[in-house]
């Protein structure tokens, strides 16, 4: 099972919300911000300045689906859907999938639906719901 550090408390973190915690630190990290791992990270940071256009929201669809493929073993992303937008800044996306509580050590055998609300504003990335 996986097992991490609550990045604000120092807290244990086990299976799912460990998993949620690194999806939304994956999403947030600019690319090329990590010094011992310059390719780490999405094109999201990139884009939340960008006029919230059709373009851009496929766009950040895009961002986060190819970083979640490249850095997060244990959840494969099987839908996004953007639930709120408005003129406030603040965007809500729903991310489903499948978690694999063993794909860190590359055992795919079990999985559970999971899905998550994240919020996005300029204050950062918030789950609302998992």
């Amino acid at each position: 099972m996986r097992v991490g550090l609550n990045r604000r408390t120092g807290e244990v973190l086990t299976g799912w919300d460990h998993c949620i915690q690194s999806i939304c630190f994956i999403i947030l990290t600019r690319i090329g911000s990590l010094i011992m791992l310059r390719a780490f990270g999405s094109l999201v940071p990139e884009l939340q300045d960008d006029n919230a256009t059709p373009q851009t929201i496929m766009r950040v669809y895009a961002a986060i689906a190819a970083a979640l493929k490249a850095w997060e073993p244990c959840f494969r992303l099987t839908k996004i859907q953007l639930t709120r937008h408005g003129p406030d800044g603040v965007f809500a996306f729903i991310l489903e999938g499948r978690f694999y509580p063993m794909g860190h050590v590359g055992d795919y055998s079990v999985f559970e639906a999971k899905r998550a609300v994240l919020a996005a504003n300029d204050n950062g990335l918030k789950v609302l719901a998992a």
